[in-house]
């Protein structure tokens, strides 16, 4: 609820009811109505006067004790039914007396309409409009019947506009407390939603900070699948050469021929190893991949292992070849160049099979060795096989390692791929 909104009901809270409020205006009222009511001069008689005023003093003395000086009021209580119920049998006796009291019926109906429950304010109205009724018909003159006529008329009108109008406010009552509490609970309504709020922004930071330590743990296993990839078996690939120029230099001094062969295989592997390194930091495609679609960077990949390590590599095709996604030709690539690396470390193999396939919603590539095998269930400790296989699960994709000791060594990468939006 707003501020104001909150001062507008404060000020029509303070104002329903002027009589019942402010606490000096009954006071006020009764003495007016006394001063022109009460007969002052000498000549009327002493007890009449006596009693008139003793009235009007237990109707001050009923108000100042029961309600004024009372430090809590509660509106709807037993106390205050009685305070009102007495208040208004006090009236009715000074109207008994004197007609102009009838004007001070409008404390005990501001005090109904104040402290009473509903519907007993209906009830505080007919009593009043009771008093107004005596009041209106005391001093007519004429038959029984005629005043009684009179009486009845009079009380129906009074009943009619009294009721009426304490209904009225009523329902004006039920209004205003009933747009407080839709402001009240609009009011809890938005502070629900602030803390919603809150609540969200906190969950959203949080989830900004396990993406970013998700995004730094990715890239590091990107980088370490890319230096394996790239590095280490640009590397090793030089070691192999490098000993195989040794071991020619050692075997034939006087040919410079042997060895100088097996140093430039070193020299152009360092130079891709050094060019592919640069391509993985700054994360772009492959160099076989550039200009050509996967089968023909296989194609190249597989010739140039075969030179180096001077075994046969027979590059099959099958299906419709077609552009795929990036990702799925860069984790292919890679998948197959970590088998080839592994068949010239540990395989010691005479003829190696790549076969590429285009199926309607998956490509494969399959590897595959006559050499002397392994057991795929004993951990090998290498990097190797592990990144191929987070390779391609993160393409939702399947390894599969098909090996036995003297039996060869079949690696096969496959994964779902849609077609690539244009030919590259």
């Amino acid at each position: 609820m707003s501020g104001a909104e909150r001062s507008r009901l404060d000020r029509w809270h303070r104002g329903r009811s002027v009589v019942a409020t402010a606490p000096g205006l009954p006071y006020l009222l009764l003495l007016v109505v006394a001063a022109v009511s009460i007969p002052w001069d000498t000549a009327g008689p002493a007890s009449s006067r006596e009693l008139d005023v003793g009235l009007c003093l237990l109707a001050a003395a009923w108000m100042l004790v029961l309600y004024t000086l009372r430090p809590v009021r509660r509106p709807g209580s037993a106390s205050m039914a009685v305070f009102v119920t007495g208040l208004t049998v006090i009236t009715v006796a000074l109207v008994v007396r004197d007609s102009w009291f009838g004007f001070f019926a409008a404390v005990p109906f501001g005090f109904a309409r104040n402290l009473l429950r509903w519907p007993w304010q209906m009830a505080g109205a007919a009593a009043v409009a009771f008093i107004a009724a005596v009041s209106q018909t005391e001093n007519i003159n004429g038959s029984l019947m005629l005043r009684v006529t009179i009486f009845v008329v009079a009380l129906a009108i009074d009943l009619l506009m009294l009721g009426s109008l304490m209904w009225l406010l009523h329902e004006r009552d039920e209004k205003i407390n009933q747009h407080q509490r839709d402001l009240t609970e609009l009011s809890a309504a938005n502070q629900r939603l602030e803390a919603t709020i809150a609540e969200n922004e906190g969950l959203q930071q949080r989830l900004i900070l396990q993406a970013r330590e998700a995004g730094v743990l990715e890239e590091r296993r990107r980088m370490a699948r890319e230096i394996h990839d790239t590095l280490a078996q640009g590397l090793t690939g030089i070691v192999t050469q490098l000993q195989a120029a040794e071991q020619a230099a050692e075997a034939a001094p006087a040919n410079p021929a042997g060895w100088r062969r097996h140093v430039a295989a070193a020299t152009q592997l360092a130079r891709d190893s050094l060019s592919e390194a640069r391509r993985s930091v700054e994360a772009l495609r492959p160099e076989p991949l550039e200009g050509g679609r996967l089968s023909e960077a296989l194609a190249g990949v597989a010739e140039r292992w075969s030179a180096l390590n001077g075994v046969p590599v027979q590059v099959t095709t099958t299906g419709t070849v077609r552009p795929i996604q990036p990702e799925a030709e860069f984790a292919l690539l890679r998948a197959a160049q970590e088998a080839l690396a592994n068949v010239a470390k540990h395989a010691h193999a005479r003829r190696v099979g790549l076969t590429v396939s285009y199926m309607e919603n998956e490509v494969a590539v399959d590897v595959r060795d006559d050499g002397t095998g392994f057991d795929p269930a004993t951990p090998s400790g290498g990097f190797g096989l592990v990144a191929m296989r987070q390779r391609i699960a993160a393409l939702s994709g399947t390894l599969q390692v098909e090996s036995e000791p003297g039996g060869g060594t079949a690696v096969s990468a496959c994964v779902p791929t849609v077609p690539a939006l244009a030919d590259r």
